[in-house]
């Protein structure tokens, strides 16, 4: 019969940990990709019985990590659950379902997410689409910082599967939005995308617009109104950090050590 392996991803993750694993342990296995963690993330980990690679993260990003996680079970079936999501009650039983049906697909399953302890409707973090959970043969990953999986198997879907706790405080907000603004500017730095001021503003603009009106931020209350805002900055920032690699690399100092 098929079996699942669950892939947790984790750097100082010791408040999360347990919670994910938990809402993971009707899996066969529970592997923990672990990219240099400092804090009690290994402890918890095999206290629970999860297998712990440390394996840190190079230049492929988080789609070299999850490649790499493929390759630490021998499990048929995999889902990748981030250590801040919980898979529900609903989804574990339609799991369990298709891997022992063996029922191949590209699962992309529902995402409801949390921010600052309040669920999110609409706008920019409305329930969202992730795909998560496949045969681990015949998948890989592409991409550095919104990364995706490139199948040989067929698109299918899952409702209501993981609760995604995104952010309790607005440091890790911010510290998360900052790594993540940096990798998207390298990644466009490399496919050598252009950027003008002009459209740096558009851009921005457009992301607000679409977070608040066309997905109807507006009725998440004062925090759809915060997160709208957060949507356009977001934008804005990565186009800013790719306009000032591109500037220092144009006077010949990009890259140079200082």
């Amino acid at each position: 019969m098929p079996r699942l392996a669950v892939i947790i991803l984790t750097k100082n993750e010791e408040a999360n940990i347990e919670g994910a694993m938990e809402s993971a342990a009707f899996a066969d296995e529970i592997v923990i990709i672990d990219s240099g963690s400092t804090d009690r993330t290994q402890e918890l980990a095999e206290k629970h019985g999860a297998k712990f690679v440390s394996h840190p993260m190079d230049e492929n990003g988080f789609a070299g990590q999850r490649n790499f996680a493929l390759t630490q079970t021998n499990m048929e079936w995999v889902f990748f659950l981030d250590a801040d999501e919980r898979i529900t009650s609903m989804a574990k039983d339609q799991i369990r379902h298709i891997v022992q049906c063996d029922n191949k697909g590209t699962y992309s399953v529902e995402r409801k997410n949390i921010l600052f302890g309040q669920l999110m409707r609409y706008g920019a973090h409305r329930p969202d689409y992730v795909c998560r959970f496949f045969p681990r043969q015949g998948s890989r990953w592409v991409g550095i910082v919104h990364e995706h999986v490139e199948s040989e198997w067929p698109k299918k879907y899952l409702r209501d599967c993981l609760r995604h706790c995104t952010y309790k405080t607005w440091e890790q907000y911010f510290s998360k939005f900052n790594n993540y603004t940096s990798l998207s500017a390298k990644e466009m730095m490399i496919k050598e995308k252009k950027i003008t001021s002009l459209a740096i503003f558009l851009h921005s603009f457009g992301a607000f617009l679409k977070s608040y009106i066309l997905k109807q931020g507006i009725r998440d209350g004062f925090l759809g109104l915060v997160m709208s805002f957060m949507a356009a900055m977001y934008v804005m920032v990565k186009y800013m950090k790719l306009k000032n690699m591109q500037r220092l690399k144009d006077s010949n100092v990009y890259g140079r050590r200082i």
